[in-house]
């Protein structure tokens, strides 16, 4: 019985994992110390790429190596190795786990699922780094452990690690938006393309625009002699107005407008991750946190006495960002009147807020002109700019789409729409609002214009301060 004890503990010292190791390292497992670091899921390839830096910064070629055995995919590597040495329940030199991980609308990289690689501390001491993702069945973040026999040398390299990892973090410079896995329920981040919207072709009254591009541009390019003026830079703007106004189309613009910047879009039931959004944008500043349907969350107290939960995490993660931090808060609604007056009480929450009316004449010509494009449209378009008045931005790009339609019924390409298709289709889509309204409102009957939720809305008057939202400005 002894001999065979013998026998097997020696085939357990002979296993090519942990000859491995101690070739390396000089220790047995149960003699290392390891330092851990844990880290959203979303940010794995941030994490390979630190890891890879740091291994070219040490030597020319580091081999990575895999595990395999029963029950991997849930047991940390420490514990694995341990058993290895020390258990029937042993694990043994494998293959590399690899995955795929975003780094863009379009692109990928490959990542470590489950894997390891010798290397050396700063300092020159032995050490071996590991990277694990989130496995089928055991958690749902990324982490780094660095094994070795001085907890300083391994502390030295996952800070090293994770240094590397910031400076060549995937998300900057991105447009990015929160989510939820179907499967887990965590957090994802999905990455956006850049949308490219120019100045001439969002439509707003005379003004509007520049005012928005000083409060948020502007206050960018000039951070640096801001901040040697002792001046903050984190800024919030509120774009309010009645729907499909062009208030997303104007943060459109500012997306593509500020190319160096850091977009996170937070909307719907994301905006649980609020939190998560203010930190990443005071890492990856400059940066923009977009809010979409802000009074979804932060409706007025004195609605709901307890408040919305959601409310006090937005406020908190708007404050948390720091005076310093050059990130603009960009918030949107449609019901500007029933937003918490907390929103403008500190610098950087609501500092300036923008109606965005539905168009006049002159701007309702002008997104006839936008949506029709390279086709050719008639020169006299009163009678169709009168007929439309009251109509918003979104209202013209479905008129103009489904113009285009029916000329491609009659023929096989469209470079020219006639007028009198143009108030065919016109007549068609008023017609089908007239249809829905007595639909909604019981066969006819007209609601008080206030409980209508497509109305204009406006704030007290010209720029001034004291008002709910600190700055405010309307535009006729």
């Amino acid at each position: 019985m002894e001999e065979a004890r013998h026998v097997l503990k020696s085939d357990r010292d002979a296993s090519p994992l942990l000859v491995k190791i101690r070739e390396h390292i000089g220790a047995s497992p149960r003699e290392l110390v390891c330092v851990t670091e844990t880290f959203p899921v979303w940010e794995h390839a941030s994490l390979q790429r630190g890891a890879e830096a740091y291994l070219a910064s040490r030597e020319t070629a580091a081999e990575w190596f895999g595990l395999s055995g029963p029950g991997r995919e849930h047991t940390d590597i420490v514990t694995m190795l341990t058993l290895t040495e020390t258990s029937w329940d042993t694990f043994d030199l494998g293959p590399v786990d690899y995955g795929t991980a975003a780094v863009g609308p379009e692109e990928t990289m490959e990542v470590v699922r489950l894997g390891l690689v010798c290397t050396w501390a700063p300092g020159g001491l032995p050490v071996v780094l590991g990277l694990r993702g989130a496995q089928e069945h055991g958690g749902d973040d990324c982490r780094i452990d660095v094994l070795a026999t001085s907890r300083e040398a391994a502390t030295a390299v996952r800070d090293e690690v994770t240094r590397l990892m910031r400076e060549l973090d995937v998300c900057r410079g991105q447009v990015l938006m929160f989510g939820i896995s179907e499967h887990r329920g965590n957090e994802l981040v999905t990455f956006l393309p850049r949308p490219e919207v120019t100045a001439d072709q969002v439509i707003l009254p005379d003004g509007v625009l520049s005012s928005i591009d000083r409060h948020v541009a502007a206050i960018g390019e000039e951070a640096v002699r801001l901040r040697a003026h002792g001046q903050h830079l984190k800024r919030g703007l509120l774009l309010h107005g009645p729907p499909g106004t062009g208030k997303t189309h104007t943060v459109r613009y500012l997306m593509g407008r500020m190319t160096d910047c850091t977009v996170i879009v937070m909307t719907g039931v994301a905006l649980r991750f609020i939190s998560h959004a203010a930190t990443l944008a005071r890492r990856l500043q400059p940066a923009i946190v977009v809010v979409e349907d802000v009074d979804l969350v932060a409706r007025d107290r004195s609605y709901d006495p307890e408040g919305n939960p959601l409310l006090f995490t937005l406020l908190d993660a708007m404050d948390g960002v720091g005076a310093d931090a050059d990130v603009t808060f960009v918030l949107t609604t449609n019901r500007a009147e029933v937003l918490e007056s907390a929103l403008a009480h500190r610098p950087g929450r609501v500092d300036f807020a923008v109606e965005v009316p539905k168009p006049d004449a002159d701007g309702r010509l002008a997104l006839l002109k936008l949506y029709a494009g390279e086709l050719t449209v008639p020169d006299d378009l009163d009678g169709l700019v009168a007929d439309t008045e009251g109509m918003t931005a979104s209202f013209f790009k479905e008129l103009l789409r489904r113009a285009v339609l029916a000329a491609l019924r009659e023929r096989e390409w469209v470079s020219e729409l006639d007028g009198e298709l143009l108030k065919t289709v016109l007549d068609e889509m008023l017609d089908e609002r007239q249809a829905l309204t007595r639909t909604l409102l019981g066969g006819g009957e007209r609601l008080p214009e206030e409980s209508l939720g497509d109305h204009d809305f406006e704030l007290d008057g010209m720029p001034h301060h004291g008002t709910a939202f600190g700055s405010h400005v309307t535009f006729e």
